[in-house]
């Protein structure tokens, strides 16, 4: 009976000890998160990146038109030139 009564003991102490560490630390996290005037994120992947990629994708499509010939060296850079000035303003 002795060693279950130290089992039993042990047992009721370290879940007390985990219930303890939870709460205090759950306190912390809330004192902290309210100290704090960072915005939480809402995507990883921040729109001037999905902007910049469709920029890039009518870049090369338009150097794709010169190099076929579809395009002249001069309609190309004025083209290129909207497509830059468009990105810059967004």
């Amino acid at each position: 009976m002795g060693l279950f009564r130290t089992a039993a003991r042990t047992a009721v102490v370290a879940g007390m000890a985990t219930r303890v560490h939870q709460r205090v630390s759950e306190r912390q996290q809330g004192t902290w998160a309210a100290s704090t005037n960072a915005p939480v994120p809402t995507s990883f992947a921040p729109p001037a990146t999905q902007a910049r990629s469709a920029m890039l994708a009518q870049l090369k499509e338009l150097g794709e038109l010169r190099t076929a010939g579809v395009l002249t060296e001069q309609e190309f850079e004025y083209q290129k030139a909207e497509i830059l000035e468009e990105s810059k303003q967004k």
